[in-house]
């Protein structure tokens, strides 16, 4: 809720916070309110470990919801399998988030609602391969970023094998400010399309300074660059021509899509953006397995979200895999003149 991802929790929270008052005033899940202990990670993995240690130990959860990226969530997935209990992550979409690296196993306490990074990397190598038709790629990461150098590998490999050329494979850290030497260099490449797999705090630098440097080309992202600050950072005409890969676009037709944003516009005055629709329908998955669980307590909480299947959210109907990854697809979105335009829905 602070830090240098802040409007990611702040966001998510709201949406949480709407779907939890709306099932409490509908008489809450087995006769029970729920009630939500919320801690701020700052955005900080040694934070997140040290919230997430507390609301096992000290606040006796039953379960938590979080975090919002992957990184946080890492910090702490193993302090929730040793304690056995469950974690169910919005929008952290590293795959080592649900499945462990070095073993390959599934982590039996951590599921996730949202996509994971090898399908959001090769849709927008596709995109770009086959909508946008270009062949030449410069990738700029933050290399002190799970999510970010996850979503660049699966990017690279899936531009690669449809036949795409990578020029540049740069890197930044997360406290950089100025990346005009590396933009620079990637310019002196000539690249037909950039691809900064970030977070909206140095994208929004990155992208600014890119347009500053005479680097005209199409930019984009995956869901990190998703936030109303990105706009303020970068500038809306710096932002023309970029492309985005994300969860759910408040501008779906859809009457679920429409009905919460009015619902969220109510509550908060603010657009819902995609980390606000994905914590809502955590909390929807999260209360369709106490419901099923007939029970609230972390073992039936957790043997129920293995069996998830067809909830009803606001971002798609959602089941969970065998690695308690969501089977959702995802829509790829344009900046235009500051705002969010619809471009296309990529089905799993």
């Amino acid at each position: 809720m602070s830090g240098n991802v802040a409007t990611l929790g702040q966001s998510g929270l709201n949406g949480i916070m709407l779907a939890v008052d709306e099932i409490n005033n509908a008489g809450g899940v087995l006769g029970k309110k729920i009630e939500i202990v919320k801690y701020d990670n700052k955005s900080d993995n040694t934070e997140a470990a040290s919230v997430a240690t507390r609301l096992i130990t000290q606040d006796k959860v039953v379960a938590i919801i979080g975090s919002m990226t992957s990184g946080n969530t890492l910090s702490y997935v193993n302090i929730a399998e040793t304690n056995k209990v469950p974690v169910i992550s919005p929008s952290a979409t590293n795959p080592d988030v649900t499945v462990d690296p070095k073993t390959g196993k599934v982590r039996e306490y951590i599921f996730r609602t949202c996509f994971i990074d090898p399908f959001q990397g090769t849709a927008m190598a596709k995109f770009v391969l086959n909508e946008l038709k270009l062949k030449k790629v410069a990738v700029l990461k933050d290399n002190t970023a799970a999510y970010s150098v996850g979503l660049a590998k699966f990017f690279v490999e899936a531009f690669k094998a449809g036949g795409g050329e990578i020029l540049a494979d740069e890197n930044y850290t997360t406290q950089d400010q100025d990346f005009r030497s590396v933009l620079t260099k990637i310019k002196s490449l000539n690249p037909e399309f950039i691809y900064v797999p970030g977070y909206y705090e140095q994208v929004g630098q990155i992208v600014k300074q890119a347009r500053e440097l005479g680097i005209n080309v199409p930019m984009g992202g995956g869901d990190g660059w998703d936030s109303p600050k990105l706009v303020e950072i970068a500038g809306a005409n710096a932002l023309n021509n970029t492309f985005i890969t994300n969860h759910y676009s408040s501008l779906m037709p859809d009457p679920k899509v429409q009905d919460f944003v009015k619902k969220y516009k109510e509550k908060y005055g603010s657009e819902p953006d995609a980390m606000a629709a994905v914590g809502y329908d955590t909390v929807l998955v999260l209360a369709d397995a106490i419901k099923r669980a007939g029970e609230a307590t972390p073992e039936k909480i957790k043997d129920a979200l293995k069996t998830t299947k067809d909830v009803q959210g606001v971002t798609a109907k959602i089941s969970l895999d065998k690695n308690h990854n969501a089977v959702k697809g995802l829509v790829i979105l344009e900046y235009k003149n500051g705002k969010q335009t619809y471009k296309a829905y990529v089905n799993p």
